[in-house]
């Protein structure tokens, strides 16, 4: 089991990868993983943060994610931005080839 990433202040998301693929994938709830930040759930309570946190760990022994861990979002105008440079890449694919990944999807 790896170790478990530093959380960040406020609103927070669960992220991880999903091991079928490789595609990084955020939490929704305790079966669903979805593709796209947008739809993810945004947690603000830290015990409900923990408790995803444990099911994921549960998830990663069943060899469905790995490693997932939380990081801090913004809530502008009813959307969710990533806190960091890393996790906007993450979200939005290669910063290299704009013609791959999700970036390329949405154009």
């Amino acid at each position: 089991m790896s170790k478990p990433h530093r959380k960040a202040k406020g609103p927070q998301v669960l992220t991880a990868n999903r091991l079928v693929d490789g595609d990084v994938v955020y939490w929704r709830d305790e079966t669903t993983w979805v593709a796209n930040l947008s739809d993810a759930k945004v947690f603000e309570d830290e015990d409900a943060l923990a408790k995803a946190e444990a099911d994921a760990q549960a998830q990663v022994k069943a060899d469905k994610i790995l490693d997932p861990y939380a990081f801090g979002v913004d809530l502008t105008g009813g959307r969710i931005t990533p806190g960091s440079m890393r996790e906007h890449i993450r979200a939005l694919g290669p910063s290299v080839r704009l013609d791959l990944g999700k970036q390329a999807e949405a154009a």
